[in-house]
């Protein structure tokens, strides 16, 4: 398989995983406070991560300091995610956080076609179908956060790419720093409750399982990886792919209806996405070649092209 369609499989695995942690989350945050829940999303993915952290040499300095950075900012999207979608409509919600979409290539300062905007536009109107049944309101506080997650969620895959692309980062270690930042950011807070998990059922165990080892461990995981194999505004596209597996989840196993005006939005963004990704890998080809030939006119200057 060409190491771009295993990169596109990896970010959409990643979209999967992603989209059922909603479902998953709703269920624990019933039995669990949010920020417990959150912190044990964290400290099992720690644990998971024990092996890659022993010895002197298991961490460069570079993984230590922008793993703690991207753990940051990764725990700062689950927070506003978290506290966001609690004060607001899934409708405002769905709607205001696919505008990573947009927002994922403008902090990347990319300079793509206007046909990708179109693409991405698609994306936001195919969302908005998705969530029109449970009807809009008017934004307020939890409408805001979910703004701010847009903005932070796009700045950290900007920024995951920037930190991967010309260091030496191992994955795995990466991912290790990150659980351990989150665990720790969320230890303090989450401490007072922490004795309400003598009384948590089996079922309960097994979504702070799931939202650990899969929707954040693997995630995380995933993500660094192909982030390092493609472009940021690749990534988020088929990331954001992430509401149709959510929809899909919910259907499947969620008891929610699928209406006609949910089917037209999720092609929406299936195609919007796909549309999208076919430009701006078209663009990024096409860059090279008129560099190249470019590059004959700046000889006497001694410029050279960096590969």
């Amino acid at each position: 398989m060409p190491t771009s369609r295993r990169t596109d499989g990896v970010l959409l695995a990643v979209a999967v995983v992603w989209g059922s942690s909603y479902l998953t989350a709703k269920a624990a945050t019933e039995a669990l406070p949010v920020l417990i829940v959150l912190f044990l999303r964290y400290a099992l993915g720690a644990l998971a991560c024990l092996p890659a952290l022993r010895g002197s040499r298991a961490l460069t300095r570079d993984e230590r300091t922008y793993g703690v950075l991207l753990g940051l900012t990764q725990a700062a999207v689950l927070v506003l995610e978290t506290y966001g979608v609690a004060h607001t409509s899934a409708g405002n919600a769905g709607l205001i956080i696919s505008l990573t979409l947009v927002l994922t290539p403008v902090l990347d300062r990319a300079v793509l076609p206007g046909r990708f905007f179109l693409a991405a536009g698609a994306c936001v109107a195919g969302v908005g179908l998705l969530v029109s049944g449970h009807g809009l309101r008017a934004p307020g506080a939890g409408d805001l956060l979910m703004l701010a997650a847009a903005v932070v969620r796009a700045g950290h895959v900007v920024l995951l790419g920037r930190v991967t692309a010309r260091r030496v980062l191992r994955p795995f270690q990466l991912t290790a720093v990150q659980s351990v930042v989150g665990a720790v950011l969320f230890l303090v807070p989450a401490a007072p409750g922490l004795p309400q998990l003598a009384r948590t059922g089996a079922a309960t165990w097994a979504q702070l399982l799931h939202l650990a080892l899969f929707c954040g461990l693997f995630a995380f995981l995933a993500q660094t990886w192909a982030v390092q194999r493609t472009s940021p505004t690749r990534a988020g596209l088929l990331l954001g792919t992430e509401p149709v597996w959510a929809l899909l989840t919910g259907v499947a196993l969620g008891g929610d209806r699928l209406t006609a005006l949910s089917l037209l939005g999720a092609a929406l963004i299936v195609g919007g996405t796909y549309w999208g990704q076919a430009l701006e890998r078209g663009h990024r080809a096409a860059a090279p070649a008129v560099a190249r030939d470019a590059a004959p006119d700046h000889a006497d200057a001694g410029l050279t092209q960096a590969r």
